[in-house]
């Protein structure tokens, strides 16, 4: 994930309020519920020390999704009476829910706000296709492609003549399968989708995948379902569910084999909070590797004014000449040090393997 969206967070400093509220159900009630979670918020936020103005910036805020239709919902992140940052989630968080802490506590954008897989669907005929962008916010048109119409459909006599249209109707719809998949192809780059989902009758679908270029064979499915059923929104859904296991599954990969040292005894990660926090002293973390359940992610460690002064022992803070120390979640204050050094960061909650970090906090290491 690329964090870059979060630098104003850490322009300013602390104490923060982070609210993520779930807007993922609509009813006729929903502007009375939103005000309701709005006040309840708003109470959780003063029981925790949240100053009054901080408090009431997050109530108004809420209030303001009161007819909001985003179909997930938003964290909010406030500090000395204003929302400095409130992007939209691309996954509904488990309830809504309120944090007063030093830092603002971003470590569930990780999961809730990740950059969810793109695709392109693409409703494949004889003529044409029509093409429709999917993500976690919605769908739009993206553009159609429209081929040679005659011929286009297939006797069924013998007669010579025939068969030479019948040839002519299967050079035709050569012709338009690859005028599609060359279209496809520059939609998806366009795009930057992550996906295409080939919809159609089976021939038509196979014929516009082999023309496909190389680079996308490993990013098509196929399905028969059509525009507008419920199938269809179910095969999308589980294609895209499966996309995100399959990278969290890379990434842990990526991270297991570099965890295991070399023949000099160097390893290109470290895994658990001590080890973690001496790389991001350093600079050295290129991607950190989050499970938000790991028992360590949690833990208290101590930060100082900047990014890379975070230790375990407050103790550690003062011994390199930092007079400031406070206290915040191990997972937070690493995720600001990523941002601050230009690090990614990734949550391996999808992945299926039931090996990870060690307190399920690591990182993939810039060097040794």
């Amino acid at each position: 994930m690329d964090l870059a969206f979060l630098h104003p967070l850490y322009e300013h400093p602390g104490p923060w309020a982070s609210v993520y509220v779930d807007t993922s159900r609509h009813t006729e009630s929903t502007p009375h519920e939103r005000s309701l979670t709005a006040q309840s918020l708003y109470r959780e936020l003063v029981e925790q020390g949240a100053d009054e103005p901080t408090c009431r910036a997050v109530q108004s805020a809420v209030e303001d999704l009161a007819h909001s239709p985003e179909p997930n919902g938003r964290a909010l992140f406030a500090r000395a009476g204003e929302v400095v940052l409130d992007p939209p989630l691309a996954a509904p968080p488990q309830g809504s829910s309120a944090l007063w802490a030093t830092l603002p506590h971003t470590a569930p954008l990780l999961d809730l706000a990740n950059e969810e897989p793109v695709c392109v669907v693409a409703y494949i005929d004889r003529k044409g296709a029509e093409f429709e962008l999917r993500g976690a916010l919605g769908s739009r048109e993206a553009g159609s492609v429209t081929g040679k119409q005659h011929p286009l459909h297939r006797t069924s006599s013998a007669d010579w003549s025939v068969r030479h249209f019948q040839l002519r109707v299967e050079n035709t719809w050569e012709h338009n399968a690859a005028e599609i998949a060359d279209a496809l192809a520059v939609c998806q780059e366009e795009t930057g989708a992550d996906l295409v989902v080939l919809v159609g009758e089976e021939r038509e679908r196979r014929s516009v995948h082999e023309r496909l270029p190389r680079r996308l064979q490993d990013q098509v499915a196929e399905t028969m379902h059509g525009a507008g059923s419920r199938l269809l929104d179910e095969e999308v859904e589980r294609i895209r569910t499966e996309h995100v296991q399959r990278r969290a599954e890379q990434e842990l990969e990526r991270f297991l084999a570099a965890r295991a040292p070399d023949e000099d005894g160097r390893a290109g990660a470290v895994e658990g909070v001590p080890a973690v926090i001496e790389a991001a002293r350093e600079h050295r973390i290129d991607e950190l590797l989050i499970n938000p359940d790991g028992p360590d992610t949690r833990r208290e460690v101590w930060i100082g004014e900047d990014p890379d002064q975070v230790a375990v022992r407050r103790t550690d803070l003062k011994a390199v000449g930092e007079r400031h120390a406070w206290s915040a979640r191990a997972d937070d204050a690493l995720l600001r040090s990523a941002v601050e050094t230009g690090a990614a960061a990734v949550s391996v909650t999808a992945a299926r393997s039931q090996e990870g970090p060690v307190g399920g906090v690591g990182a993939l290491l810039r060097w040794a």
